[in-house]
């Protein structure tokens, strides 16, 4: 018999009060759980489960806020501008996406400055928003989901550019792409900071590189570009249907939110001495990923068209690896310098991305099993089964179905 069972451990006047009521005893049983010895590592751990002590959120506001902002490296986002180009014209396009950039850093403002005020994840977020216990756990089931398909999708576009490069069959480079990001994910923000504090510059760098050598060579491509009713056609003008339609495309996204308040929650404490260089901090690493969101899905656009001017075929301008070959062609006199750079650029913002998705959903993983079995056999668990099913996801060409 346990502990918490045995007569002995009620509250003796408890008892007697019942009975002079004629009330049956009460009894609180401890629910019994079972944690791996990993979960004391905190390093390993991250306070998967509960909320960050401020003991633990020893980085400044600047690397919290850089760290959450490296997120933004994703290549879907070029992906999701080109597919609402071809499907509905660049002006529906347009309006679109700074619709989506609005609504997003509006929905995300609140959700980082509560992450980072009390350090809460997702999971601790929405308990306290009302959803409570069963649906808190319905939603990081859902959330979890979401960190495994934008892990496949960014693992597939990295694939996609070693066989390009290399010429690595994608079955073999969807393998590499997800266990190549294990062991930086293991040790939780510890890695993952220094990881987007040094990738950070040549990131920024090798991203406005290209964009600045195609508009200087073709300086006319805005204007091009703006008349572009996609390929059947109707979107030369604005339309509300196509509007709405572009918009089911690209509002996906918001659900980014979550990893953003993943990384705020190590934000340090607010004090009146940081308390703007915290705000900003927070506004960088939360909703601000998405201001140059916005510029990364019109720079898509803008490239998927140039593509498609040159005669390529639709399915396969909306790829992020042809896009940036492109741009970076633009660059390099030297077609081999192009592929290198290319490939080089395409690595670099998959594994930031990447590391991101792997981190976030072992968070979800961790506290969707942890009520349903009352066990957790602690975080690292969860980062390789968050990518064991991506793998099968690219395994099975999750890219080119959607």
């Amino acid at each position: 018999m346990n502990a918490a069972d045995s007569p002995s451990d009620r509250l003796p006047d408890a008892d007697a009060q019942a009975d002079r009521h004629g009330a049956a005893p009460q009894r609180v049983v401890k629910i019994r759980r079972d944690y791996n010895t990993w979960v004391a590592n905190e390093t390993l751990e991250d306070y998967a489960l509960r909320f960050t002590p401020r003991s633990f959120r020893k980085w400044s506001e600047f690397r919290v806020g850089n760290t959450a902002f490296g997120a933004a490296s994703f290549l879907v986002l070029e992906a999701v501008g080109a597919t609402m180009l071809v499907s509905y014209g660049f002006i529906n396009s347009f309006w679109a996406i700074l619709a989506i950039g609005l609504i997003i850093f509006l929905t995300g403002l609140p959700i980082s400055l509560y992450a980072a005020r009390y350090g809460v994840d997702m999971d601790l977020l929405t308990r306290g928003s009302g959803f409570g216990y069963i649906g808190s756990t319905i939603t990081s089931l859902v959330y979890a989901s979401f960190t495994f398909i934008l892990f496949a999708l960014e693992a597939a576009i990295m694939a996609y550019a070693l066989e390009m490069a290399l010429g690595i069959p994608p079955s073999w480079g969807y393998l590499i792409c997800a266990l190549v990001v294990i062991p930086l994910v293991t040790h939780g923000v510890t890695v993952i900071s220094k990881l987007q504090t040094l990738t950070q510059p040549i990131w920024l760098f090798l991203l406005a590189l290209p964009f600045f050598f195609v508009l200087r060579e073709d300086p006319a491509a805005l204007a091009g570009l703006w008349q572009y009713p996609g390929v059947d056609g109707k979107g030369g003008e604005f339309d509300l249907h196509l509007f709405a339609g572009a918009m089911t495309v690209g509002i996906a996204l918001i659900t980014q939110m979550g990893e953003q308040a993943d990384y705020l929650r190590f934000m340090p404490a607010r004090t009146q001495q940081n308390r703007w260089s915290w705000l900003f901090g927070v506004v960088l690493g939360g909703p601000g990923w998405v201001l140059i969101g916005v510029v990364k899905m019109l720079g898509g656009a803008l490239l998927a068209w140039m593509l498609l001017r040159n005669g390529m075929a639709p399915d396969k301008a909306v790829d992020p690896n042809q896009m940036y070959l492109l741009g970076f062609s633009a660059v390099f006199d030297s077609s081999l310098w192009a592929v290198v750079v290319t490939a080089l650029f395409v690595i670099v913002s998959q594994l930031k991305i990447n590391v991101t998705n792997a981190y976030a959903g072992s968070l979800a993983w961790s506290n969707f099993f942890s009520r349903l079995t009352h066990s957790h056999p602690g975080r690292v668990v969860w980062v390789v089964f968050n990518i064991l099913i991506a793998l099968l996801l690219m395994e099975m060409n999750v890219f080119q179905a959607l």
